[in-house]
């Protein structure tokens, strides 16, 4: 097979990420865990403006959003991951402010939100929700022991 392709690409923001060869293959180890295989994936980080734009265009949510994650992969293909993820920096800076953590943290959770998306988890209900943040929890503490 051949390698999985993960990209980073930033649309009128500054790229957030300090070692994306160091995340490509955090990414591609917990895709692994999870049974699936990537693809073809690209993040995309961008403004609270360019967010929202899309979030009323695919979704007509007028709400502003961390994340939206558009899932390409084919459905006869359950194991491969493919998409695109757009990532708000505002909203993963406010949040890092928030909840007391550093950018780099807040951003590392909400990229591996949006792989588990790709994954098949769900975050709408009680349960759904309990189950990603157990999940992303899980693939932080990974992270962090591969980077001591």
């Amino acid at each position: 097979m051949p390698a999985p392709k993960i990209r980073f690409a930033a649309q009128g923001v500054k790229s957030p990420l300090n070692d994306a060869p160091f995340y490509r293959n955090w990414l591609r180890k917990s895709a692994h865990k999870e049974g699936k295989d990537i693809t073809d994936l690209q993040y995309v980080f961008c403004s609270d403006d360019t967010l929202l734009a899309m979030n009323i265009q695919f979704l007509n949510h007028r709400t502003l959003t961390d994340i939206l994650t558009f899932d390409y992969a084919a459905k006869d293909s359950p194991e491969t991951v493919s998409g695109e993820i757009y990532i708000s920096i505002d909203r993963v800076r406010d949040n890092a402010k928030t909840f007391g953590v550093s950018v780099q943290q807040e951003l590392s959770r909400v990229l591996i939100h949006g792989l588990l998306h790709l994954c098949g988890y769900r975050d709408k209900t009680t349960a759904e929700k309990k189950e990603m943040r157990s999940k992303e929890d899980h693939y932080l503490a990974l992270q962090k022991n591969k980077a001591s």
